[in-house]
Formats: C-alpha cells, sequence, structure tokens
C-alpha cells in the first residue's frame, strides 16, 4: 500500500478528513495535521513540515489543503526538489505529473468540490511522468 503524507490548515481540516476516509483502502496516509477546523493556524507551518518528509525518498507523494490551495502551494515549492501543484480538474492535475513531475498536490477546500478533489487525487497518484523534452524543463526549477 502506498503511503501518502498528508496536511492541511484549519480551513482544509474537513477535506483532508473526507479525503482520508475516501482512500482509506487505497493509501497508507501519514496525517501531520491540523487536527481541527475550530482553531486557526498558520499554513505554511504544515506545508513544510510535510515536504520534509517528502523529499526524503524520491517516491514519495503529499496532499495539501487549505482554503484556496495557492498558500501552501507558496510554501511548499520553497523547497528543494519539491514541485507543488494547485490541482481543481483532471485536466490539470494530469499535466501537473505528466509535464512537470510534481510530487505534492495542493488543493483548495473553499475552490473546489469534494468529488472533483477525490478524482484529482485518483489521476495524480496514477499519472507518470513523461521525461523526455520535460526533464530538462523540470531540472531547471
Amino acid at each position: 500500500m502506498k503511503k501518502v503524507f498528508i496536511a492541511s490548515d484549519h480551513a482544509g481540516y474537513s477535506l483532508k478528513e473526507a479525503i482520508k476516509k475516501k482512500f482509506k483502502k487505497k493509501f497508507k496516509f501519514e496525517d501531520l495535521g491540523t487536527n481541527s477546523q475550530d482553531v486557526s493556524v498558520n499554513y505554511p507551518d504544515y506545508a513544510h513540515k510535510l515536504c520534509k518528509k517528502v523529499v526524503i525518498k524520491k517516491n514519495n507523494f503529499g496532499i495539501l489543503v487549505c482554503g484556496s490551495g495557492m498558500g501552501m502551494s507558496m510554501a511548499a515549492n520553497r523547497h528543494k526538489n519539491i514541485r507543488a501543484a494547485v490541482c481543481y480538474s483532471v485536466k490539470n492535475t494530469q499535466l501537473s505529473r505528466l509535464h512537470n513531475n510534481a510530487n505534492v498536490i495542493t488543493l483548495g477546500s473553499r475552490l473546489i468540490n469534494k468529488n472533483t478533489a477525490f478524482k484529482c487525487i485518483d489521476v495524480f497518484i496514477k499519472t507518470k511522468f513523461e521525461g523526455g523534452r520535460h526533464l530538462q524543463r523540470v531540472k531547471k526549477i
């Protein structure tokens, strides 16, 4: 069973919990917090925590959830060897993996419905990096 790291801020907590429930038979989750939607927290703390885990092993994946997906993405992309993509559709999720070799998916709980989020995660995990001409571009990041 594939291990997936997951974290959220207070705005993303509810979607994070729904993701864990939906995929519990498919993935082994390591939940890095937060543990409540009632207490306001700072999203960069959770993005940094997750990224430190993802970079340890080449094939690790991470899921970050906040209100828009943007804040988590910005914080995550400050880490070397992290390529976090804000995903909001199956097509943009697929391209984030095929062309950019994204290893962290960020979701905006206020901008995406639960079923679309589930589809994006499924596509993110299943899609393989194409390599080829895209590899030279990824190396420039």
